[in-house]
């Protein structure tokens, strides 16, 4: 299964059995539970409030709805409201973890604790999924959020969880490209020999159930035309599922420059918890909260199935 675009993802989600368990930490924000309360509505999710349990009705109440209040936990800090969340992913009672009125770094904190967290001896790394106009199918950057310069085994590690990702939602055998300024291996560009390195790992089946490719630029990966006047032969060249920056920078600037010039849609996570992390900005608007609501659902679905 690959999908095209975000509506076969809803769509996929709308018509499955089984509503995932979202904790929203620090909950009192009316973008996150407009985005929330559609979910619930086409039976995607079922949610969880933990924050400040006045405001949180207050919303509710200004929306028209409410929740029943068992399934509204009381936390007054930032501090609290994370551990409170991650808490009750440990006990079984959520599937994931999704970000309200407080900042990523205090919900990761909670999240990264040895004792109490969720942490699985892997690199936690941010993937971005986007549905880019120009793009034939949905097209994963990472890492563009958490990993400031990753080494050759966080780079693995990103890769992993993206295909992890991307596994648990159906697809078979994701293509992942290494960017780089160029296809060639230049010694001097530590980028160009590591992806040459992740593709060898990939070929000896330490990062498994995959196809890695790389070095390889940009527009060889997305453009099939492109690598064939090049000569460039690769299954993944024009057909990639997932592009892995070099570094936050490029991948930062790479998903910018995909929603903001490239018209995409994009719905942002952190992998390789326990449980997918939902991490919009609080800037976001509800409809790219929903559409990352729906990408966590479908993969904790999967795993659950």
């Amino acid at each position: 299964m690959v999908y095209k675009n975000f509506d076969e993802l809803i769509q996929h989600m709308k018509t499955s059995s089984q509503p995932q368990r979202v904790v929203v930490a620090a909950a009192e924000d009316e973008h996150t539970l407009k985005s929330v309360l559609k979910a619930q509505e086409d039976r995607v999710i079922k949610p969880i409030l933990v924050g400040d349990q006045a405001k949180i009705k207050a919303i509710l109440d200004n929306l028209g709805t409410n929740l029943p209040k068992e399934d509204i936990y009381s936390a007054n800090t930032a501090a609290e409201c994370a551990n409170l969340s991650v808490k009750l992913v440990r006990e079984g009672k959520a599937d994931f973890i999704m970000k309200g009125h407080l900042t990523t770094s205090e919900l990761l904190r909670a999240v990264v604790s040895k004792d109490t967290g969720l942490g699985t001896g892997r690199t936690m790394s941010h993937m971005a999924i986007n549905e880019v106009p120009k793009y034939h199918k949905l097209l994963v950057t990472t890492d563009g959020g958490m990993i400031l310069t990753p080494t050759l085994e966080d780079k693995k590690n990103i890769i992993i969880n993206a295909v992890n990702a991307l596994r648990s939602m159906g697809y078979e055998e994701p293509k992942v490209g290494v960017l780089s300024a160029a296809e060639e291996i230049n010694p001097k560009l530590q980028d160009s020999v590591d992806a040459a390195a992740l593709k060898e790992m990939n070929r000896r089946g330490q990062i498994p159930n995959c196809l890695v490719e790389g070095p390889i630029s940009f527009d060889l990966a997305v453009v099939k035309e492109r690598a064939t006047e090049k000569g460039y032969n690769s299954p993944c060249a024009g057909d990639v599922d997932i592009l892995v920056a070099p570094n936050i920078t490029a991948g930062n600037i790479l998903g910018k420059c995909l929603v903001e010039m490239a018209g995409a849609k994009m719905a942002g996570l952190v992998m390789g918890a326990k449980c997918p992390i939902v991490v919009t900005s609080r800037g976001s608007s509800a409809e790219e909260k929903y559409l990352a609501l729906n990408l966590a659902a479908a993969i904790t679905q999967q795993k659950g199935d």
